[in-house]
Formats: structure tokens, C-alpha cells, sequence
């Protein structure tokens, strides 16, 4: 028998078992400020000509729900990388831009560099955890997560975000408010009881991922935050190359990636999609790769999501993925999670 699975239980999984705390704190904090509800009245009389929405990293991927919920709403919004926004497509930000800005720290580069750009010249609504960055000072209105201190790889920050998100869509679209609280919070004790069986899930997960050399996460719609979130944290937690995609990308070349030592995730998604994720694991299991589909109705426990509305499943997608980089650091004798050559905030473009 092999040397039993040894998970270094360092500062990156005490914030993903800070989770239930951080999601309930930030649903509790979630309440329109004035300025929010001006620009909620601006959008809703069509006061802005073309809405986008930044990040970086995690932050960026995040946005992608949000999005998918004005574009339903008939808004004319897009989602830009903030370093491509600044550099390469500045042209979107005219005066009659609605500028959404998403960061974790409030701090990073490319997003101080936006604000200087905009300021006094564009409405900027800022999403962060930090309440004294400059995105938080400086944007003209701002929603606060309230997550916490988080020390290594995004985890509660992100879980957080998506709830907050949720909401903020909710408000820009005239929806109810109310309801959609209520909605997130339904997540609670699925998270709660999730997180309560790590051991089992990594136990289980290590054995299943032993051997790989890529892993490779895919999904269609509001999953496509969870899916770049992951391909993410998976580099920065283990140092195994992983990527996220679409679905519908993965067929268009990456099949080709195949053996039995690479694996995919496939988020299920919502109804609408969900068949076509369901016949992609299908097919690469069938090349004898290891494939999985991240579902409420999962037989695996690790991938077996929280039950979640399509509201508000964004914010429970995150769980399976934290799960896998504990396995996989495990696996590699290291500490997931923990920076080596990069660093929390990323303050150089």
C-alpha cells in the first residue's frame, strides 16, 4: 500500500472552510446604496448608451453571469479583460458608458489604471472586498463583498463575488430584490454541508486523479465564470497545467489533447444546454480519458453541487474545483495554494 494522502491543511483551505461564513456575511451587507439606486434608475430609462464590465483573473471570469443577465435584459453590455480594455479597446469607454469594475483587492493594476483613466468622466460601479481600495473610494457607486481576509488563491472572495453579482444583476434589471436573497441564501446549508466532508471528497478525488498530467474544466452558459475561475486556481493551487473553456470550444481542437492521463470537469449547467455537456463526457470517456459532469444529481459526492437555482448556482459551481486542487497539491507533496513566484495582488500590468 501506498504512503497515505497527506493534506497540508494551511491558510488556503482554512478560507475555503471559511466559506459559509464569508457567503452568509456578504448576503447579510447587501443593501442598494444611493448612488446604486441612481444608477439603477439610469439604466432602467436607458440612460446608458453601452455597459462593460472588467476584472482580472478571477474576478474577470466572475463577471460572466452578470453579463448573461443584462444581454437577457435587453443591455447593450459586453465583458473586456481590464488590461485588453486599457490598452486595446478604450474606445468602448465613452461618456455614456456604464463602466463595472470587479477586483478582489480593489487594488490591482490595471484596474487603478481604469480608474484614472474615468474618473470624473465615466459612472463606474466598483464590486470588491475591500473596502478601503481605490476602487472602493473611487467609484461612483460600489457593492462590498464581505468575505474576509483571504490569504493565497481566490476561494471565499469568488464564492462571495458570485453572490454579490447575483444580486447586483438582479438590481440593474428591475427584478426582485427580495426573492433573490432569499434564492442565495437556499445555498447556505448545501455549502455548509459540502465543505463539511473535505476529507472524504479529497480522499476520494486523489485517487481518481492520480497520474494526470493536464486537467482540463468545460461548460456553456453562466458556468463559463466557474469554468475560467478553475482552469485558474488549478494552475496557481497545484502548478498543473490545467485550462477552461466552452464546451463547444473543447470539441474544436482540444480533443485531440485525449490519453488516459487527462482528465475534464464538465459543469452541467442549466436546463437549456445541459444534454449537449451531458454527451461531452460522454464522448471522452468513450477515447478511455477521465471525464466527469459536476451536477446536483452527481453520483460521486465531490460532484455533487449544492442545490442551487440557476441564479444562484454560479455561487456553488466554485466547490468541486476547490476540491480537486487540494487532491491535486496532495498528490504532488505540495501546499495548495500556497505563492511561490507570483503574489496575492497582481500591482504591475
Amino acid at each position: 500500500m501506498g504512503e497515505p494522502l497527506k493534506v497540508v491543511e494551511g491558510p488556503y483551505l482554512r478560507d475555503i472552510l471559511d466559506q459559509p461564513r464569508a457567503l452568509a456575511e456578504t448576503l447579510e451587507g447587501l443593501v442598494a446604496s444611493p448612488a446604486l439606486e441612481e444608477v439603477a434608475r439610469r439604466v432602467a430609462r436607458g440612460g446608458f448608451g453601452r455597459m462593460v464590465l472588467t476584472g482580472m483573473g478571477s474576478s474577470h471570469h466572475g463577471l460572466y453571469p452578470l453579463l448573461l443577465r443584462l444581454v437577457g435584459a435587453g443591455l447593450p453590455a459586453t465583458l473586456v479583460e481590464a488590461g485588453e480594455l486599457l490598452h486595446h479597446q478604450a474606445r468602448l469607454l465613452e461618456e455614456d458608458t456604464l463602466l463595472v469594475l470587479a477586483s478582489q483587492s480593489g487594488r490591482s493594476a490595471e484596474i487603478v489604471r481604469l480608474l484614472e483613466l474615468t474618473r470624473r468622466r465615466l459612472v463606474t460601479l466598483g464590486l470588491t472586498n475591500t473596502p478601503d481600495s481605490p476602487l472602493a473610494r473611487e467609484a461612483t457607486a460600489c457593492v462590498l463583498t464581505h468575505a474576509g481576509e483571504e490569504a493565497t488563491v481566490a476561494c471565499k472572495t469568488y464564492l462571495a463575488a458570485q453572490a454579490a453579482l447575483a444580486w447586483l444583476g438582479v438590481v440593474l434589471t428591475g427584478g426582485d430584490r427580495h426573492a433573490a436573497r432569499g434564492e442565495l441564501a437556499a445555498t447556505l446549508p448545501g455549502v455548509s454541508a459540502y465543505l463539511a466532508s473535505w476529507r472524504a471528497h479529497v480522499g476520494d478525488l486523489a485517487q481518481r486523479l492520480a497520474g494526470i498530467r493536464a486537467i482540463f474544466y468545460a461548460g456553456r452558459g453562466s458556468s463559463l465564470a466557474a469554468v475560467g475561475c478553475a482552469g485558474l486556481i488549478t494552475k496557481e493551487a497545484t502548478r498543473l497545467p490545467s485550462e477552461g473553456m466552452s464546451s463547444a470550444a473543447f470539441r474544436h481542437g482540444p480533443l485531440e489533447m485525449l490519453d488516459p492521463d487527462v482528465a475534464l470537469v464538465v459543469f452541467a449547467g442549466d436546463a437549456r444546454t445541459r444534454s449537449l455537456n451531458e454527451a461531452l463526457v460522454r464522448d471522452v470517456r468513450s477515447t478511455g480519458a477521465r471525464a466527469w459532469l459536476a451536477s446536483e444529481e452527481a453520483k460521486l459526492p465531490a460532484f455533487r453541487l449544492p442545490g442551487a437555482s440557476d441564479l444562484a448556482r454560479p455561487v456553488v459551481e466554485v466547490l468541486p474545483v476547490e476540491m480537486i486542487t487540494l487532491a491535486l497539491a496532495a498528490l504532488r507533496g505540495r501546499e495548495a495554494g500556497r505563492f511561490e513566484i507570483a503574489g496575492k495582488i497582481t500591482l504591475a500590468e
